[in-house]
């Protein structure tokens, strides 16, 4: 199953933990895709109810376009378009021989309380 981790952050922790990736990844070890946002507010910007019931469609269903999507999900085209966008940015949809794809099978929401050591 692959997955995606999106964690609330700092600039400073996303900067530590973006440079072990990379050396783990030198190593060769298999690295999570991690997303970071700044605060709630911004995770919560970002991935909407509607962006996550349109991810949801999109990872159970082979959509080959927005217009598509737009009409089984009865929403304007415009918002469905502003919303593949955003989301394709974020790494979460991909487009594949010209349908939208989910590449990730689950996304998993981490908040640490307390920063590592």
């Amino acid at each position: 199953m692959s997955k995606v981790e999106i964690t609330i952050t700092t600039p400073a922790k996303a900067l530590k933990d973006a440079a072990s990736a990379w050396r783990g990844a030198e190593s060769g070890e298999d690295i999570t895709s991690t997303i970071g946002f700044g605060s709630p507010l911004e995770l919560f910007a970002a991935i909407t109810d509607r962006r996550l019931d349109l991810l949801r469609h999109v990872a159970g269903n082979e959509v080959l376009n927005i217009h598509q999507l737009a009409q089984t999900l009865g929403r304007d085209y415009k918002n469905v378009h502003t919303d593949v966008k955003a989301l394709e940015e974020l790494g979460l949809l991909e487009r594949v021989d010209g349908k939208l794809v989910a590449p990730f099978d689950e996304i998993d929401i981490r908040v640490a309380l307390r920063e590592a050591a």
